[in-house]
């Protein structure tokens, strides 16, 4: 129960309680079966547009209850209103059956739509599996996907198998170096073999699910089971996640059941003309921040659709899991705006109770459907339970993003002198996370990166990027710069979490933001990409920063740091400006003085067995001034003492010698 991992839950055991019976009647309501759950959340299998080959026809349905009518459109029939009507049947669907001659793949289609407001619209049908859009109208239009020969898979993979997920966050259209739109083959073959050498074991996908708008980041989807097709067809798709699986990579999906753009053209809002078919009435669906819509996750149908597409992506492309985006702004009725003083605020008035039960339902569904699979919740509430099992009242989710720790990070970076920096403070936003709640901790992912914001290395570095990344051009902004971009990431990984996030070019420090094509920068796609060339070029210091994020992650995999108990403090040293710490039996001394270097520091340390130095984040190939002896033994005295030698601006990792 959740109250025995923290009593000051006591209070609201009644309210934990509630949500385990509303859940485990939910459950209950969809049948005895064991894999009901998973049976229910077929929906995709049913509505849309279908191939029926053993009968010789297609089956159209859509779900449009306040509808007056609804008629299919496209290419068939020249786009012809009246012509193939849909015919009303119970619970608000429609549905058409035509003969197998009648459809082919690759055709437009479109539902004309006569809404219960007596409005007209030529709407995209809710579970269209691809939608595509036209280069001259840019008007988006539903495809009939149905090729003649099914993608056939190469490579079988175990989520299971990622203990510890270290995630590379990454975005198919801007992965390559050319101003222009990338694609899923693309990512398969030139950045999937990038990631597995930098270290990772995870690949997380942003923007997949289809969405108007290039610039939303892919967070405004307009079709939810529909692959974006600016970067290539399903079955590329399914090759990247094949190709990723083939090379040892989990991948995981960004998912967004958060919210839904508010375009009539291309997505789901006021799809019957009720004003409030998929999303709440009125003022409560609205989502004022974000400019987009808020679903219904109370009723019925919606929570179907919602789960129906989480079963679509773990099993038509074989997804490893899920970031669920936004959660949040789900969770509450004020999204989350406000600040988060008391319990009060997570079981109070505020928590909506019906967003709560459908992420219960989404995440057993993960489980129950892959086992193993990862589960991540963008949630910066603290929400009780929120990485706990269902039985205990909790959400189910298999870890969380510590969002605050960037936060965080670029606070002391814009606001604080590097000598201000209070490290009692830093160790507290490092170290305090719920018990038995998994985190997946990270220094920046894309939300830093964007235009309004600054990634660390352009905090750190800034415009002295441009002129000073010669590996023979010695700058003191640039040296700092590395030096603690170094020491942050180091800190982050060994404090931090159970997990690791990485937004792509991060690692090696890419310089600038990111800006998508808009009318502001004249369309441009310079911004919008990633350039490698950087890091390729042996001349630049940013191979260093790749070395040193490359000799993380296998530290982290070698020593299992990851899946240790959380680290424990050692010594912080506010003269020195040193913070040290043990966890997974490794010893991280981290001295953020910008020029005092200590000689024979008396560090307490756990056993008496030599250590030696296992990483230093000032070695020569990492960009720094090698100032220890690599080599060197440190012995512990019999008072558990290790007298060490610790240069400023530096990150020091020990592990005990073997015998």
């Amino acid at each position: 129960m959740l109250v025995r991992n923290d009593p000051w839950l006591a209070p609201y055991e009644g309210a934990i309680r509630q949500r385990i019976e509303r859940f485990d009647q939910a459950l209950a309501a969809l049948g005895p079966e064991p894999n009901a759950l998973v049976a229910y959340a077929s929906g995709h299998k049913v509505m849309g547009i279908h191939c029926n080959a053993m009968a010789g026809h297609w089956s159209i349905r859509e779900w449009a209850p306040a509808a007056r009518a609804v008629s299919l459109i496209g290419d068939f029939n020249q786009w012809q209103r009246d012509s193939h009507p849909l015919t009303a049947t119970d619970h608000g669907v429609w549905q058409l059956q035509l003969p197998a001659a009648a459809l082919s793949h690759g055709q437009l289609v479109k539902l004309h739509v006569v809404g219960a407001d007596g409005s007209r619209r030529d709407r995209i049908p809710a579970c269209i599996r691809r939608a595509v859009q036209d280069p001259n109208s840019h008007d988006f239009a539903g495809q009939v996907w149905h090729p003649p020969q099914p993608y056939r898979w190469r490579h079988t993979f175990d989520p299971a198998r990622v203990t510890s997920p270290l995630i590379y966050e990454a975005h198919v259209g801007m992965a390559g170096e050319q101003p222009r739109v990338h694609d899923y083959r693309e990512f398969a073959e030139q950045i999937l073999p990038r990631i597995v050498r930098a270290g990772y074991n995870t690949v997380q996908l942003m923007a997949v699910p289809e969405h108007p708008y290039y610039g939303s980041f892919g967070y405004h989807v307009s079709s939810f089971f529909a692959p974006c097709s600016r970067f290539g067809t399903p079955e590329d798709l399914k090759y990247l996640v094949d190709t990723a699986h083939g090379l040892g990579l989990a991948v995981l999906l960004d998912l967004v059941h958060s919210h839904a753009v508010k375009n009539l053209a291309e997505g789901l809002n006021d799809f019957d003309g009720s004003g409030n078919q998929y999303f709440h009435a009125g003022a409560r669906g609205e989502h004022p921040a974000w400019d987009s819509k808020c679903f219904d996750y109370g009723r019925p149908e919606v929570r179907q659709f919602l789960l129906s597409n989480v079963r679509y992506w773990l099993e038509e492309f074989r997804f490893d899991g899920f970031r669920f985006d936004g959660v949040t702004s789900m969770l509450y009725h004020s999204h989350g705006t406000g600040a988060f003083g008391s319990y009060d605020d997570y079981f109070g008035a505020d928590a909506e109770e019906d967003a709560i039960l459908y992420l219960q339902l989404a995440t057993r569904l993960v489980a129950a459907f892959k086992p193993g699979a990862l589960i991540i919740a963008e949630d910066m509430s603290g929400m009780p339970g929120l990485c706990r099992p269902h039985a205990e009242g909790g959400l189910g989710f298999s870890h969380r993003l510590a969002m605050g720790i960037p936060d965080h990070w670029i606070k002391l970076l814009k606001h604080n002198r590097d000598e201000d920096w209070n490290l009692e403070e830093l160790w507290s936003v490092l170290a305090n996370r719920r018990h038995g709640e998994a985190t997946i901790a990270y220094a920046e992912s894309h939300d830093q990166a964007l235009v309004g914001d600054k990634t660390l290395a352009f905090w750190l570095m800034d415009k002295d990027m441009y002129e000073h990344m010669g590996k023979d051009d010695a700058h003191p902004v640039i040296e700092r710069g590395i030096a603690l971009h170094k020491l942050i990431r180091l800190t982050t990984l060994a404090l931090g979490g159970e997990g690791w996030l990485n937004f792509m070019g991060n690692e090696f420090g890419h310089p600038e933001w990111l800006d998508f094509p808009r009318l502001g920068n004249d369309w441009s796609y310079h911004y919008c990409r990633r350039q490698w060339s950087l890091v390729d070029h042996p001349g630049l210091k940013y191979p260093w920063l790749a070395a040193f994020d490359r000799a993380l992650m296998t530290l982290a995999r070698d020593y299992q740091l990851l899946a240790a108990p959380p680290a424990r403090l050692l010594a912080i040293d506010r003269e020195r400006h040193l913070l040290c710490a043990e966890r997974a039996n490794l010893i991280f001394v981290l001295n953020f003085s910008v020029s005092n270097s200590v000689f024979g520091y008396p560090l307490p340390v756990p056993g008496r067995a030599p250590h030696q130095v296992v990483l230093d984040s000032d070695a020569p190939g990492f960009g720094g001034h090698g100032r220890i002896e690599p080599a060197c033994a440190y012995p512990v005295t019999a008072e558990g003492i290790m007298n060490l030698y610790t240069p400023s601006r530096s990150g020091l990792v020990f592990a005990a010698t073997r015998s």
